[in-house]
């Protein structure tokens, strides 16, 4: 079954065609960082906007690198929600009409669940039951999940997530956008991940849910203390900084994960999401997981990120169970 998957949640614009929801035939992603970083960080009209004027290229050449048409194709999955909304509405109208025109089926795709599916992108993939960690710029999420419809929330971030977190502080550290790859690339340069005391904040009784909203400010109280630091990514400080940040993040993270592994007693962990494109955490999520004997699934980097593959890897299993998207339906922002 040829799906062409459909992505527009964010700053990306994708599409790809991938056959019964394990073969990437074409896989096209148009990136906006460049329209963002002057910002410093996504504008939402300006990205809904760019979407407007990339989709059909898109489309087209992931379309022309499949080797196949548009009669070709034997359903659609697009992004549904979360995300921002106007960004959401380009794709979604797009692929309604589509699937409309061609009369083949379609389906909504859940953002964050589609995440997930990119383990079953690469060879080996997980089996079910498993937990996933879905590490992106606006959400920090916990499931468990027995099946590619069965997915139970079992934590989230109550504030920031960990990419917004990382955004903001490399905002307040004059490093730029996108913030996470500001702050991997400092922290490398040298920094001690142990050169700062930066909390790894809790919320009592609730063990599977993240905060990282007083990590940023106990970021900014250094920041107004040690004012040298500020837009000097050449400060000797500076790296001991990013490095420290970027190690509590990912103490979070990982501590996070394992316990809901324990508590759930499950072994097998997925991690997704762009944030899990990120070195330091791909590094301890290796290490950690083998002492405690859980098997770890980590997409590769490019599968991290907004990509349509992923996508049209989870319309294939909801077409496959019998759903389908009703033309009259709608985005969503939360979820």
């Amino acid at each position: 079954m040829r799906i062409l998957g459909i992505e527009t949640s964010c700053d990306e614009t994708a599409a790809a065609v991938v056959v019964d929801g394990k073969t990437i035939l074409a896989d096209v992603v148009a990136t906006q960082f460049e329209l963002h970083a002057a910002y410093g960080g996504i504008v939402p009209e300006l990205a809904s906007r760019r979407h407007q004027e990339n989709i059909l290229p898109v489309i087209r050449a992931a379309l022309r690198d499949s080797g196949f048409s548009l009669e070709d194709i034997d359903g659609l999955a697009v992004t549904q929600g979360p995300g921002l909304i106007g960004a959401l509405i380009i794709g979604f109208a797009v692929a309604k009409s589509l699937a409309y025109a061609l009369n083949i089926p379609i389906v909504g795709v859940h953002h964050l669940r589609a995440h997930i599916l990119a383990a079953f992108l690469e060879d080996p993939a997980p089996a079910f039951p498993f937990i996933a960690l879905v590490v992106s710029g606006g959400h920090t999420n916990l499931y468990h999940v027995t099946s590619f419809q069965e997915m139970t929330l079992l934590g989230r971030s109550r504030d920031d997530a960990a990419g917004e977190a990382f955004d903001k502080v490399a905002k307040i550290m004059g490093l730029g956008y996108p913030g996470g790859i500001a702050i991997e690339a400092l922290a490398a340069t040298g920094g001690d991940p142990r050169a700062l005391a930066l909390p790894r904040p809790k919320i009592d009784r609730e063990p599977l849910t993240f905060s990282f909203s007083g990590l940023k400010t106990a970021v900014a109280y250094i920041l107004k203390n040690h004012p040298e630091i500020l837009n000097s990514s050449s400060h000797p400080r500076a790296a001991d900084l990013a490095a420290s940040f970027q190690e509590a993040v990912v103490d979070c993270l990982v501590s996070r994960a394992l316990g809901a592994i324990q508590q759930n007693n499950c072994s097998r962990l997925v991690v997704a999401g762009g944030v899990a494109a990120n070195r330091r955490l791909r590094q301890a999520l290796l290490t950690q997981t083998s002492e405690a004997g859980v098997e770890l699934f980590l997409p590769s980097p490019s599968r991290c990120t907004d990509n349509a593959a992923m996508v049209a890897t989870l319309g294939y299993h909801l077409l496959q169970a019998g759903e389908r998207l009703d033309l009259n339906g709608d985005v969503f922002a939360r979820g």
